[in-house]
């Protein structure tokens, strides 16, 4: 297990090396110290050796000059800027009203030898095939409880066991199919299993993004060690749920998540992109006849796979918790029916246990007539009276652990270290123990080993500093029925004072294994190219520098009933979703607009006139943008202004600018793996730059008595508009044409047929046409100044401008080409609903067959379309009439593609009867 020596060639421990670690911390007294590869002494030598894994890594870095600390430095903060860019997240209790915590990763990788990672693997899957016997046992003859050799409590009596899936055959012949394995190294430099997951482990989708972060900033270091691949085994992964599924190869399967709100919803997200998954949550899901669909827009679509994130517990409200919304009402009844693999199949909570820990040499014996080859730590559980009496005395060099999960049913509380109470207080927990000793389970306290960190002081300084770590490992089944352990996996870091899981501040990072096929090796040259990559850290590397990690390319069958499985389906939660990200996108898009238009007219000479102070106090009324009781501008300007940009941030109002920022990134959250990492970064910094400058005032929802000053606000709303236009360009240019692209454009073009022409037949009913001003007002809230200029110059006429702005099949902001291009998205989508969406076509206008005159009579009086009734006689009745239509033909559509597509994306409803 020491893998100090002997020294790799090309890589020799020089001074300038040992410089680099030399008067750092080592690892406390009793734990093994990862970067020097042994067991941590009393008063130890912190200038002694490094192990060999660590000099290959820290070659690169071997030169005798001040810039090793600035060069990690650079290369910490470029890890930190990826993680930002890709919005890695993990968030402890996820909320609408606060911002996502980035992902925490260390920059160093723990770096695994062959040798370790062999005597890993082999130990990994002897305890899959374990559990995989102990649960076909637990859910078929039960002959390991009638033995004795597994206490009842542990089985029938833990809440994770169902026994609605007793006697239930496994679909595809295997009840697990995914399974993760916490392991900590010793002071004897062996790993030890701490526990095991296996209802809906997490951790797939982070070690990725590590990967691809950690190995582009050290490429040499990584192809000197050298470092095993992942991709195959995620490919393993996706193959071998399909060739358990009922459909076999042209299997459907889907990613359960329990939604955008839950702390690694970030993750759930990247597999589903990653591994070429639908990512569904309960309510997108129904079961029909014993099967499982999926609601699309295309119809209920067959699920034959589900690879879940969500507790057992939750699956199915008809026979688990009533109370849940992240399940499916009849699941289980279709698993029982083998129309469905789950995976892992549901039950499999009761081996998460501490307290199995303890059982599992003797059934190791019994069932695989084998020694177990991963030793556990030394685990008691108190539930038997010999155990209790043996272990109780000791309590103070043990953890305390709940046997059970929390449930409502089951006590439970946080595991304690013993050693870190007081007498009484360990006389206390005694007294507990004993009163309620099913619930308890001791486990011997593993000094756990400790791995370097590059850590930055308060005061400026940098550092390499060694926390505690715990490697978790998965197992995977493959196409054969057997399984396969990730040459990787996820190590978590403590705090100076212990383990601290990923919800209380624990930290990761990548996993390094050895490669058998080739030595280690290192070189000058290494060392130069990673040296010049680091002074350069924001440049990409090139495909032989790094290794790429790219999205998975699942095979699918060349049969032609095989091409449906190419079209990517689109369900009627994610369509909802995403026409009302076009809409929130294009409304936000509008107000920033009017709001800007607002600010420059009351601070501009045009201030007084009567018809642009009378438009601006309409729209922004209509709009939402200002509280009821406000004064109109032409009573007192100042005051409605403030009230204008106090409005920007309330979050009582629906309409404002902060709130349907914020309902964008709220709707594009349920379909995030569908935009691209630069999509949602857009997202994310729009909306936060919005709100900083709200936060500067010091207050939550800035009120008109401390608000930013005027220019700020102008400098921020423009800013603000940048991005949105890099926004709607990444909803146009970077989305896939599919249906839910065009729910999307559709929702866009809605909110813009019926805001422009809401505001054109205001603009012409007040008389803002009359007057130069308001002809230039109206030009620029239709965003079309530039265009006007370039076609018609200084001719201001009615006619010019109804020619631009409602007949012109080129200005995308002209009604003419809003209103064609919802005709023709309409009728793309023809297909879905029996042709419902084809008559919702013809009922938009067709504006660019119209003539401009025919809208705007030459011959109607130009003093006359100043009055405020549009019934007046010399009014542009025509286009008046036209408008109107345009406004009501956008509620029409709006409505009659909720009702059409998004009624059933709510939550389900169930009952049960005789």
């Amino acid at each position: 297990m020491n893998d100090r020596s002997p020294r790799p060639d090309g890589a020799p421990e020089t001074a300038a090396l040992k410089g680099l670690v030399l008067g750092h911390e080592a690892a406390p007294t009793g734990h093994w110290d990862e970067l020097r590869g042994e067991v941590s002494l009393a008063k130890a030598d912190t200038s002694r050796s490094i192990s060999a894994p660590w000099q290959h890594f820290l070659a690169p870095l071997n030169k005798a000059d001040p810039s090793r600390e600035a060069d990690l430095n650079s290369r910490m903060a470029n890890l930190q800027r990826q993680v930002r860019d890709n919005g890695i997240t993990y968030n402890v209790y996820a909320s609408a009203d606060q911002p996502q915590r980035p992902w925490s990763l260390d920059l160093f990788p723990l770096m695994l030898s062959h040798s370790d990672w062999q005597l890993i693997e082999a130990g990994v899957m002897q305890r899959m095939q374990l559990l995989e016997r102990i649960m076909a046992d637990a859910y078929g003859p039960q002959q390991l409880v009638l033995r004795g050799q597994l206490p009842a409590a542990l089985v029938q009596g833990h809440p994770a066991y169902l026994p609605a899936m007793q006697g239930v055959a496994p679909v595809g012949g295997r009840y697990l199919s995914l399974a993760a394995f916490d392991l900590a190294r010793g002071p004897d430099g062996c790993w030890w299993l701490l526990s095991q997951r296996t209802q809906a482990p997490s951790g797939l989708g982070y070690l990725i993004e590590n990967r691809q972060i950690v190995s582009r900033l050290f490429p040499q270091a990584f192809e000197a060690f050298p470092v095993q691949r992942l991709a195959h085994t995620y490919r393993t992964l996706i193959d071998g749920l399909k060739a358990r599924s009922p459909a076999g190869a042209s299997a459907h399967i889907a990613l359960l998540t329990p939604g955008p709100y839950n702390e690694t919803y970030f993750e759930h997200a990247y597999l589903a992109r990653y591994l070429g998954l639908s990512l569904v949550q309960g309510n997108d899901l129904t079961v029909r006849d014993q099967k499982l669909y999926l609601k699309t827009l295309q119809g209920l679509q067959p699920v034959h796979g589900l690879l879940k994130r969500v507790d057992d517990d939750w699956i199915d409200p008809l026979e688990l918790r009533a109370d849940s919304t992240l399940g499916v009402p009849g699941l289980l009844q279709a698993v029982r029916s083998g129309n469905v693999l789950v995976a892992n199949t549901p039950g499999s909570g009761f081996l998460e246990s501490s307290a199995l820990l303890g059982f599992m040499p003797g059934l190791a014996r019994e069932l695989l007539g084998q020694e177990l080859q991963l030793p556990a730590i030394p685990s008691w559980w108190c539930g038997e009276a010999a155990a209790l009496q043996d272990v109780l005395p000791r309590i103070s060099s043990c953890v305390i652990k709940p046997t059970y999960p929390h449930h409502t049913d089951r006590h439970s509380f946080e595991p304690v270290l013993g050693h870190r109470l007081s007498p009484s207080e360990q006389s206390e927990w005694a007294r507990r123990i004993q009163r309620n000793p099913d619930d308890h389970t001791l486990q011997s306290w593993l000094p756990l080993s400790h791995q370097p960190t590059w850590q930055s002081g308060s005061d400026g300084t940098s550092s390499i500093a060694l926390r505690p770590v715990v490697l978790r490992v998965f197992a995977v089944v493959d196409a054969q029925g057997g399984w396969q352990v990730l040459p990787g996996g996820l190590a978590r870091l403590g705090t100076r004072e212990g383990i601290a899981s990923m919800q209380r501040g624990g930290s990761s990072a990548d996993v390094w294994v050895q490669s058998p096929t080739a030595a280690p090796k290192a070189s000058t040259r290494a060392a130069q190219s990673s040296q010049k990559q680091a002074q350069s850290p924001t440049q990409s590397p090139s495909p032989t520098q790094a290794p790429a990690l790219s999205p998975l390319t699942t095979s699918i069958p060349a049969a032609s009933d095989a091409l449906a499985q190419r079209q990517r389906l689109v369900t009627s939660r994610a369509a909802e979703n995403l026409f009302w990200m076009g809409r929130y996108t294009e409304r936000t898009e509008n107000t920033l607009r009017l709001v800007r238009l607002s600010l420059e007219i009351l601070g501009s000479e045009n201030q007084n006139l009567p018809c642009l102070r009378h438009f601006i106090t309409r729209m922004a009324t209509r709009h939402g943008l200002v509280r009821a009781g406000v004064p109109a501008a032409a009573q007192a300007h100042r005051v409605f202004e403030r009230s204008l940009i106090a409005g920007l941030w309330d979050q009582e109002m629906a309409t404002s600018v902060g709130f349907n920022l914020r309902s964008v990134r709220l709707a594009a959250a349920s379909v995030r793996e569908r935009l691209s990492p630069e999509h949602w970064r857009l997202l994310e910094q729009a909306e936060s730059r919005f709100f900083q400058l709200a936060k500067g005032t010091g207050l939550a929802q800035p009120t008109p008595d401390a608000l930013p000053d005027t220019v700020a606000v102008q400098r921020l709303l423009a800013d603000t508009s940048q991005m949105l236009a890099a926004l709607t360009g990444a909803q146009t240019d970077r989305m896939s044409r599919d249906d839910g692209w065009r729910l999307l454009s559709i929702g866009r073009h809605i909110e813009r047929l019926e805001f422009l022409s809401h505001a054109l037949s205001e603009a012409v009913q007040l008389g803002l046409i009359e007057e130069q001003a308001g002809f230039d007002a109206v030009l620029d809230l239709f965003d079309s100044t530039i265009s006007f200029h370039a076609q018609y110059q200084q001719s201001r006429t009615p006619q010019a401008l109804v020619d631009l702005l409602v007949t012109d099949p080129d200005n995308p902001r002209s009604l003419g080409w809003v209103a064609h291009t919802l005709r023709s998205r309409l009728r793309r989508m023809g297909q879905l609903a029996e042709g419902a969406t084809l008559p919702l076509a013809e009922r938009l206008p067709a504006l660019i067959e119209l003539r401009p005159q025919a809208l705007w009579p030459l011959d109607t009086p130009r003093d006359a379309s100043t009055s405020a009734d549009p019934t007046a006689t010399h009014q542009p009745l025509p286009l008046l009439a036209t408008l109107g239509q345009c406004q009501s033909a956008a509620r029409e559509v709006s409505d009659h593609l909720c009702s059409l597509f998004f009624t059933h994306s709510g939550e389900a409803r169930y009952s049960v009867g005789a």
